[in-house]
């Protein structure tokens, strides 16, 4: 009876070891399983996202220094070029907020000093103007003037999550609101007076 009883634990112990080594083998091969699957889908989804910005990347970069180079080039910003900028970096399928700031030199810098020269470095006095000024203008006028000397800077943030900043905040943990993916910026000095 007692080899009989050590013959049936003998038995026991070996079928929870077989058992045992058959759950092991299976939750390896979900976990390699899982494993492909991330390899094989999301590594490319992850790569292509990020190229995709990219291109947004480059898309807006070129729409703003032609904005800008426009400006600059003419002396004056139109509504219809301002629309057409702001539909140029919409189509990349992102939302923007734009930012713009006109520095108009002073048409009378040597009020208050009798030595005052526009050629002079330092003697220069300028106003801004911001986004919602100009668009104010743009939309009450149709065109906002500007003179040889003001400068121009236009700053371009998206404000949506791509595909890509979600899947690197999911995979690597970055937080933050502030962080955005496709930005521009670029300023100039307006080379000559703006004409109607």
């Amino acid at each position: 009876m007692k080899k009989t009883i050590e013959t049936f634990i003998t038995k026991a112990k070996s079928k929870i070891v077989s058992e045992k080594g058959e759950l092991g083998d299976s939750v390896i091969t979900i976990v390699a399983i899982f494993l492909g699957a991330v390899l094989m889908f999301v590594f490319p989804l992850m790569s292509l996202s990020e190229r995709t910005d990219d291109i947004s990347q480059l898309a807006v970069q070129n729409a703003t220094d032609e904005f800008v180079d426009k400006v600059r080039t003419t002396g004056k910003i139109t509504l219809d070029e301002y629309e057409r900028y702001l539909q140029t970096i919409a189509a990349t399928g992102n939302s923007f907020e734009a930012e713009i700031i006109v520095y108009q030199l002073d048409e009378n810098p040597g009020v208050k000093v009798t030595q005052a020269e526009m050629t002079k470095i330092g003697e220069n006095v300028y106003y801004n103007k911001y986004t919602s000024q100009v668009e104010e203008e743009l939309n009450k006028t149709g065109r906002m003037k500007l003179k040889e000397g003001d400068r121009i800077a236009v700053t371009v943030n998206n404000t949506n999550k791509t595909i890509a900043q979600l899947l690197r905040n999911f995979f690597y943990q970055v937080t933050g609101n502030d962080s955005h993916q496709i930005a521009a910026s670029k300023s100039a000095i307006v080379t000559v007076n703006g004409s109607n």
